[in-house]
C-alpha cells in the first residue's frame, strides 16, 4: 500500500501546484464539486473499470466519462457558474488522469496483496 500512498501524495503536491499555477481557489465549492466528480469518474470508470478490470471497453469509457463531465458543464451552466475556462478543463483533465490511476493503482496492490502466492 506505500505505492497508493505515493501516488496520492505525488497527486496532491502537483494538484497544489496546478492551483497555483492557474490561480484557482481549490477550497471553493464549486471546485470541490468539481474536483471529486472528476476524480471518483476517472477512479471508478476509467482506473477500475478499463485499466485492472477490462470490463468496460475504452471507447465506451470514454464517452461515459465525457457524458458526466458535459452533464456537469450543462448543470454548472444552468446555476450561472462560469468554469469554461481553460484553466479549469485543464485541472479536469488532471483529476480524471490522477484518478484513474489512483484506481489502478489501488485495486492492484489491494488484489494483489489478498492473494496466496
Amino acid at each position: 500500500m506505500k505505492l497508493v500512498g505515493i501516488v496520492v501524495i505525488a497527486g496532491l503536491i502537483l494538484l497544489y501546484f496546478i492551483d497555483m499555477a492557474f490561480k484557482l481557489n481549490p477550497f471553493n465549492v464549486e471546485m470541490v464539486i468539481h474536483s471529486g466528480l472528476r476524480f471518483l469518474t476517472g477512479f471508478l470508470v476509467l482506473g477500475i473499470g478499463v485499466f485492472y478490470t477490462g470490463k468496460i471497453k475504452l471507447k465506451f469509457a470514454l464517452a461515459l466519462v465525457l457524458a458526466l463531465v458535459l452533464a456537469d458543464d450543462i448543470w454548472d451552466y444552468t446555476r450561472d457558474v462560469n468554469s469554461f475556462s481553460f484553466e479549469v478543463m485543464l485541472h479536469s483533465i488532471y483529476m480524471l488522469l490522477w484518478g484513474s490511476l489512483t484506481g489502478y493503482v489501488l485495486l492492484k496492490q489491494w488484489l494483489n496483496g489478498r492473494r496466496p502466492e
